[in-house]
């Protein structure tokens, strides 16, 4: 068969479009949320256990899927996770009041904990670490994008139809149709039948410097040896501190500019404004970053400075908790959402700058635990909040959160006897 010329950028763009329907799938229920609080006359409170259902499961998720895809390989094990969250998403018109709500939110929450780990795995087996930031960029702007769409297409298919039961079905399907693209094309590079021999030597030029056993064969690395590492904690940390911030924005978005009495039909321009400053967030972030590892600097270096810069900008949230400006509002999120898009590209990009491939997911795995622990935590404490008092104690919270996450990543993220040692690739 006859090579698909860059071939890596095609996987690129399937990871893409995957966490566009993940997070289209996701977002359902968020953009959905007034109309299902007044239909079965939910509290903040109420709403945040359903919330907390799926978080749960995307948190213990993460970690088992991690090291599920790293045994499984990335082809298998992504498409097991998306199959699963796929028809989760469908069987969710099934619903009839909160708990079942919690329960197939529960099964959603558990598929979708793998796309994130393969995602990440996927881009360490094929690019080289020049290019991982773009790669991870690209596909983490899936989020943004997915964000932003599911408003549009949810809200359509709910006034067409009168209900909101079709719009669960129709976008679980659309990850049943990516499945099938992605099983014809995905192979690992070393033996990909469309992938010329150039673009091959290309990817594998920068496989991971760690050593390796003498027949040449990557071994996951056992969860006693990562626990042990600094830098898996330097990981695990900055994305437990910033990943809730991003998650408040997509499921709470909506109740809150419905809270400062905003119509939601009428600021849905608003509405994905944010998303879609998260997207190009996303490509400065790991557009920057891999520009300057390019140019010279070390890929710790690279990283961290973007991390700072993205840590400064998320502080912007909480000039919103002192002005009712629609306007202000939607700009200050902007702001935020573009940070913090770029802060957690090079956050993503840890475990594959890091890790040789076959513990990049486990590795991955873990950071998401984390944030979905921290997640679950927020959530709780955003119903308590809002429905006591208001949602302008959450957002300063949310704008200074951060700054831990971005503390682990400067002390924690570097060069130590771990990397001398090759178990660890050099920052």
């Amino acid at each position: 068969m006859r090579p698909i010329r860059r071939l890596r950028w095609y996987i690129g763009g399937l990871l893409f479009l995957s966490t566009v329907i993940n997070y289209i799938d996701r977002q359902t229920l968020s953009v959905l949320a007034p109309y299902l609080k007044a239909e079965y006359t939910w509290t903040n409170s109420d709403f945040a256990l359903v919330l907390i259902a799926f978080r749960v499961a995307y948190a213990l998720g993460q970690t088992v899927a991690g090291r599920v895809i790293d045994r499984l390989g990335t082809r298998n094990g992504l498409s097991l996770a998306v199959l699963w969250y796929s028809v989760a998403a469908m069987a969710t018109s099934l619903a009839t009041g909160i708990r079942s709500f919690g329960a197939f939110r529960f099964a959603l929450g558990l598929g979708e904990a793998g796309n994130w780990p393969g995602a990440t795995k996927a881009v360490s087996e094929w690019f080289p670490r020049r290019e991982s930031g773009w790669a991870v960029a690209l596909f983490d702007s899936g989020s943004s994008i997915g964000g932003a769409l599911a408003p549009f297409i949810v809200l359509t298919v709910y006034h067409t139809f009168g209900g909101w039961q079709p719009a669960f079905l129709l976008t679980g399907t659309l990850g049943l149709i990516w499945l099938v693209v992605f099983r014809a094309l995905y192979r690992p590079p070393e033996h990909h039948p469309r992938l010329s021999e150039e673009e091959r030597r290309y990817i594998l030029s920068e496989r991971a410097t760690t050593n390796a056993p003498a027949d040449g064969a990557q071994r996951t690395l056992p969860y006693s040896t990562l626990l042990r590492l600094p830098q898996v904690w330097g990981y695990v940390i900055s994305k437990s501190f910033t990943d809730p911030v991003w998650f408040f924005i997509t499921d709470w978005f909506a109740i809150y500019l419905v809270a400062k009495g905003f119509a939601l039909e009428e600021s849905l321009m608003g509405f994905w404004v944010p998303f879609l400053a998260a997207d190009l967030g996303n490509f400065f972030g790991g557009g920057l970053s891999s520009y300057l590892i390019a140019r010279g600097w070390h890929v710790g270096a690279a990283r961290k400075a973007i991390a700072v810069f993205g840590t400064i900008g998320m502080l912007a949230l909480a000039p919103t908790a002192g002005t009712s400006s629609f306007g202000v509002i939607v700009t200050c999120f902007a702001i935020a959402t573009f940070s913090y898009a770029a802060l957690s590209t090079v956050i993503l990009n840890l475990p594959a700058d890091l890790f040789p491939s076959a513990s990049v997911a486990s590795v991955s795995g873990m950071g998401g635990t984390g944030a979905g622990l921290g997640t679950i935590g927020a959530i709780y404490l955003i119903g308590w909040v809002a429905d006591r008092y208001s949602f302008e104690p959450i957002l300063i919270g949310a704008s200074v959160l951060p700054l831990v996450g971005l503390a682990a990543m400067l002390l924690l993220v570097r060069n130590n006897a771990a990397t001398r040692a090759g178990t660890v690739q050099a920052v």
